[in-house]
């Protein structure tokens, strides 16, 4: 920044008059506003504030007849559900009741008081509306801050509904009435502002010594002192002796009178002064937000993180501390379990290294000054190169999966701009799209990382093969060094990723035609194919020894697996694609089956080399070229979360890219369940296929399986969250339990339609027409309806009591049923006639399944309240009831179960507070693997999660796995096309 009168810095000829308007939003806001306030005054202006803040916070830092406190609630900032959860709705309503509703008198009241009190200048931190008041009275208005509200709301309406819209485009038109952005290191995307000069971090200096805060609070010198700043101590934080290293001191900021502290805990006054609490500290545990942020960047210490929902300035600052070796992020469920040691020891080993200025307030306050009396401020003169590049920025990062941050460019916000030593135009010249196209050691030539973390996490494994660097244990050195070799690394590799799904409402009912509602899941499988012509393939020494004894240069398909070391499994696979071939046609899927199974180690190969013989067989492709195949799923195996699934999808995609095969995504998930059908054996649906294919972030994939029609994409409301735990009970779609409940639900589908066709046979042959009292009204298209009825879930519940219960059998034996029936039509499953079969209940289960899902998908939508959710769960709790009834319950996933109701039910013995979760039931093909739980989205839900786990544990032995969060389908994904790069 430069002024129209270069270095003179001569005082103003009279006393000036600052309007300074201040967001009630977090604690930084008004630390920051204050360090600005104190320079002001000290100069000899009056500073008149405006805020929703209390007065004490400004009146106990600066003493001074020349500063007014007016008490005016202009914006509301975030609603906080809690001190980890931001709520969007809410908070869009608020603001709307604040500022939309009543802005016209706003704008009155405003622009008299400004009249009133003859502002010099109007300074906002960062109130919108204030900006056009100010334009409106020709008064000049100068913003500060690191982010704006209108980049923030921006993704709330996003996840709370476009009916708020109109209100974030007010916001950012009151922002561009603005002169100038003061703007602040950590920034996000402001596009609204027409001029932006960059100042340095704004901090609070020293009052004490590290010596001497020590002395005051007792503390040896060479203690291990963890600060913990949550922004006052939430309600329901117990914390624990056990929970820090042996021999650390944690200093609690904010803690209520009541709050009970164990003994290596010590509760810090209230009017405490955290700087210096900081200085004399080792390492901090709280939220990332301007306050924190800057003052731990400014005395260099290590800061331990939780992330925060829907907070979505928090990835910007989370680079400026990263980019200084300040900052690691602890796992929420670590958190709140107690998990610290790890985190705090690692934090030790941090070196921050932020050498920069930290006079932002003396800074500033210049800035302002010049800017009252009319000196000509100089902003960068690429603003409009500056503007492009915020509204880029902010809408990628708006395509972000809330709990996920989106990977910052390095060309936006580098560290040598953070203070203004470097212009804009420097960071045009910067790469330009570079970073988007690079990745470790590899050039991405087609696809985005999306902001995915398991995605470049496995990109980083394939830098580290690529790199022979093979540390590892036995097993896992045998599976990456067969990978290490396995692709020619000048050449073009194909990637694909598919998720595994939590099963939230549907799951056997899908092969009976019913609605589904399916999320998924955070953990995916990825896989990495290349194809080369066999002449240039890659091939391991017992591959080579033999094609020499095959005397030819035949194509061949190498797989290698990560993981192996988790199940009982050979980490490698290797076959001619001539196996495949029975003359000029594919082998028939028996065959394939027979093949697989000759090497029960190998059995694992069946569903990633099935998706080759399932495109020859559906599709007629023709291989012609080798093909290498890695495989590395983080979707646990045996859950109940379709590990299966994520893989046949992930490498029928990557196979698809490689190869140039465009098949739409409803067609790769009906091709992949033929892989599982016909070439695995397992008789499964195919939603699990088509969750992973199709599903979205955060959203629930409504599908009608008849046979794979999907209805909507339904967005998760923001106050409710699904878990899966997982009960430790291994789960096999493939299992004996499954099947025969498939067999005994088509079976009563055909007894169903033959007792239809029966009354139709009798109302044609019978001289006056069959009208008893369950059909009179219902008439003859009704009965041959449901006489060729293909979907069980198509009979309505009601048709099926009034009709059909009474003559359905408990059981029968599949003798007696083929003698009466001939087949009970399942192309994926074989009556044993040894074998007797239930009936009922796995008839009556879709019927009513399909019922619960229709409903469940309709309250979704029915508003925000405790009823809803006690519903929503209540609809859970019947479908676990119905599995059960099925046969395919388990010990362990009815412990899960019963403990959620434990939760939901624990009344005054607790406080008598509300429930913050609702349901529960078993997931999938049932008899083991995962639960899925409802509750509300807050912190004291993740708590009881835990507490869920520590009991089961206590109980069985077993820790659950806890799935909690989302991620892009396969489709959405896309794929990823690299090579290696050169420097």
């Amino acid at each position: 920044m430069a002024s129209a009168g270069g270095a003179d810095r001569s005082p103003p000829p009279r006393p000036l008059v600052f309007a300074f308007y201040l967001t009630g939003h977090g604690f930084g806001h008004a630390t920051r506003a204050i360090e600005v306030v104190r320079h002001l005054v000290a100069a000899g202006h009056e500073v008149h504030v405006a805020t929703a803040v209390p007065e004490f916070v400004f009146t106990a830092e600066v003493r001074s007849p020349r500063l007014r406190i007016r008490r005016v609630l202009l914006d509301c900032g975030a609603v906080q559900a809690d001190a980890l959860t931001v709520d969007p709705l809410a908070t869009l309503e608020k603001y709307r009741e604040a500022a939309v509703v009543p802005r016209e008198s706003i704008l009155r009241a405003e622009s008299e008081w400004l009249s009133s009190i003859k502002a010099d200048l109007v300074v906002s931190d960062v109130v919108p509306v204030v900006c056009r008041v100010a334009a409106d009275m020709g008064v000049r208005s100068v913003c500060i801050g690191n982010f704006s509200w209108d980049f923030i709301y921006a993704e709330y309406i996003m996840e709370a509904g476009y009916h708020h819209r109109s209100t974030v485009w007010q916001i950012s038109e009151d922002y561009a009435h603005c002169d100038i952005l003061l703007r602040l290191p950590g920034y996000g995307p402001m596009p609204a502002f027409r001029n932006v000069i960059d100042v340095p971090l704004i901090v609070r200096g020293l009052r004490k010594s590290r010596s001497e805060v020590r002395k005051e609070l007792g503390l040896e010198e060479n203690a291990k002192v963890l600060v913990f700043n949550f922004g006052g101590q939430p309600a329901g934080w117990k914390l624990k002796q056990e929970w820090l290293p042996d021999g650390w001191i944690c200093l609690v900021c904010g803690a209520s009178d009541s709050q009970d502290v164990p003994p290596n805990f010590i509760k810090l006054a209230k009017d405490a002064y955290t700087p210096d609490v900081i200085a004399a500290s080792d390492c901090m545990l709280g939220k990332i937000g301007y306050g924190a942020a800057s003052e731990v960047l400014a005395y260099k210490l290590p800061l331990v993180f939780v992330r925060r929902d829907y907070f979505n300035e928090e990835p910007f600052l989370r680079n400026l501390l990263e980019h200084y070796q300040n900052s690691i992020e602890m796992i929420r469920s670590d958190f709140l379990a107690g998990h610290w040691k790890p985190y705090l020891l690692r934090a030790l080993t941090l070196r921050p290294c932020y050498n920069g200025p930290t006079n932002g307030g003396e800074v500033v306050a210049q800035i302002l000054e010049d800017i009252a009396i009319g000196k000509e401020c100089i902003p960068d003169k690429f603003s409009g190169a500056r503007r492009l590049q915020d509204a880029i920025v902010s809408g990628y990062q708006l395509q972000r999966a809330p709990g996920r941050d989106v990977r910052i460019p390095d060309w936006y916000s580098l560290s040598e701009t953070e203070t203004g030593a470097a212009s804009t135009s420097k960071i045009v010249a910067i790469k330009e799209t570079a970073a988007f196209r690079c990745f470790e050691d590899f050039e991405i030539l087609h696809g985005d990382l999306q902001g995915l973390t398991d995605t470049m996490d496995f990109l980083k494994s394939l830098s580290e093969l690529n790199r022979n660097n093979l540390e590892s244990s036995e097993k896992q050195y045998q599976e990456r060094t067969a990978a290490s070799v396995l692709f020619d690394w000048e050449k073009e590799i194909y990637i694909a990723r598919a998720p595994g799904r939590l099963d939230v409402m549907g799951g056997i009912a899908d092969y009976s035609g019913s609605l589904v509602l399916q999320m998924p899941l955070r953990e995916a499988c990825h896989v990495a194919v290349q194809r080369n012509h066999p002449s240039k393939q890659k091939l391991w020494k017992h591959t080579q020894a033999r094609q020499l004894e095959n005397a030819g240069l035949a194509p061949v398909i190498q797989i290698v697996s990560f993981g192996s070391e988790l199940s009982n499994r050979a980490p490698t696979f290797d076959m001619r694609l001539s196996d495949f071939m029975d003359g000029e046609k594919p082998i028939p899927y028996e065959k394939a089956r027979e093949f697989f199974c000759q090497n029960p180690s190998q059995k694992w190969a069946a569903y990633v080399a099935g998706t080759i013989l399932v495109l020859m067989t559906e599709l007629g492709v023709q291989f012609t070229d080798s093909m290498s195949i890695l495989v590395s799923s983080a979707v646990p195996e045996g859950k109940g979360v379709s590990s299966s699934a994520s893989v046949e999808v992930a490498t029928m995609s990557a196979i698809a890219a490689a190869y140039g095969l465009n098949i739409i995504p409803r067609d790769l998930a009906l091709l992949c369940q033929k892989v599982e059908n016909h070439v695995v054996g397992a008789p499964c649906g195919v939603m699990d296929q088509m969750a992973s294919a199709c599903g979205e972030a955060n959203k629930l994939l409504a599908m009608v399986c008849q046979p794979a029609e999907v209805k909507e994409l339904v967005s998760i409301p923001t106050h409710m969250r699904f878990w899966g735990l997982d009960s430790g009970i291994r789960h096999s779609v493939g299992g004996g339990d499954y099947g025969s409940v498939r067999v005994g639900t088509y079976m009563g589908r055909k007894m169903i339609k033959c007792a239809a066709s029966d009354l139709v046979s009798e109302s044609l042959t019978s001289e006056a027409p069959v009208e008893s009292d369950c059909h009179k009204e219902n008439g003859m298209d009704l009965l041959k309806s449901e006489a060729a009825m293909e979907y069980l879930c198509n009979l309505p519940p009601h048709r099926y009591e009034a009709a059909y219960a009474k003559d359905i059998p408990e059981v029968i034996s599949g003798d007696a049923f083929l003698e009466k029936y001939g087949d009970h039509n399942d192309t994926v499953t074989v009556i044993d006639p040894k074998r007797s079969y239930s009936v009922k209940a796995p008839t009556r289960h879709p019927i009513y399944e399909n019922f619960r899902v229709e409903t469940f998908k309709t309250l979704l939508a029915a508003g925000s309240t405790d009823e809803q959710l006690s519903a929503l769960g209540e609809l859970m709790y019947q479908c676990h009831n119905s599995y059960s009834a099925c046969g395919l319950g388990s010990d362990g996933t009815d412990r899960l179960v019963n403990l959620v109701q434990e939760m939901q039910h624990r009344t005054t013995s607790e406080g008598g507070s509300r429930p913050s979760l609702f349901g529960a039931k078993i997931t999938g093909g049932g008899s083991g693997g995962t639960v899925c739980v409802i509750g509300k989205n807050c912190a004291r839900s993740s708590e009881e999660i835990v507490e869920i786990q520590k009991r089961y544990k206590a109980a069985t032995g077993y820790l659950p796995i806890l799935f909690n969060g989302s991620s892009p389908g396969a489709a959405k994904f896309g794929y990823l096309k690299i090579r290696r790069r050169h420097s």
